[in-house]
């Protein structure tokens, strides 16, 4: 899909507006944040929410500083560490395994997407992310949050596993090309998580609402 210019500007003016004035405070959208804090957040926020891992960060980040003190820890400490927000069996070896293939890179990540995805534990997620934060690519946090508030905007994706979705994945990747694609990124998460919700959406809260086709029937 290619949206036209005039609609992906109004877009970008009116989100980024709503943002300014009502994005979500996290400490891995200080500007302050290191690479090594918004990719282990990244990693924290699957399946997590967000509130949750914002509490916790401080927490990992402690026992956990860098990727040569996360190498060097044991899975099952890991484990240990992590085992108040949930999912620590899956997350432990990610976080080890990949910590480990980092650290023989002197905490750099390799550039190409091809060389990302092949990281261990590393999605197309987690690899959009790791280009966006390190390498300034201006690429889609894609979820499911971020698929509905599009969806309802532009119209519906026909595939039922977002990431192999043609539409919404050029949609997405569209959308964020600009040169504030990690303030788009977030704005729509924010939306998706306060506004633009799953059940009974706050419609005359949204600023996009004017131009959406969900909300106005289409």
């Amino acid at each position: 899909m290619s949206v036209p210019l005039q609609q992906l500007s109004g877009f970008h003016k009116k989100i980024l507006a709503w943002y300014s004035d009502n994005g979500r405070s996290f400490p891995w959208r200080n500007k302050s944040a290191s690479q090594y804090k918004l990719i282990i957040s990244e990693l924290l926020l699957q399946r997590t929410r967000a509130e949750t891992v914002s509490s916790f960060l401080g927490t990992f980040l402690s026992h956990y500083p860098s990727w040569k003190k996360l190498a060097g820890a044991s899975e099952a400490e890991i484990r240990k560490v992590i085992q108040p927000i949930g999912l620590w069996k899956r997350r432990a070896p990610i976080l080890k395994n990949l910590a480990i293939e980092i650290s023989k890179r002197n905490g750099r990540f390799p550039s190409k997407r091809i060389d990302v995805e092949a990281l261990p534990g590393v999605g197309q997620y987690i690899a959009n992310a790791i280009l966006l934060f390190c390498h300034g690519e201006a690429q889609p946090l894609l979820d499911a949050g971020m698929a509905r508030v599009l969806e309802r905007v532009f119209g519906s994706r026909k595939l039922a596993d977002i990431r192999h979705d043609p539409y919404l994945q050029g949609l997405a990747f569209e959308i964020v090309q600009c040169e504030k694609a990690r303030e788009i990124n977030w704005a729509i998460l924010d939306l998706a998580a306060t506004t633009c919700l799953v059940r009974k959406p706050r419609c005359d809260e949204c600023p996009l609402v004017s131009m959406c086709l969900s909300a106005n029937g289409i």
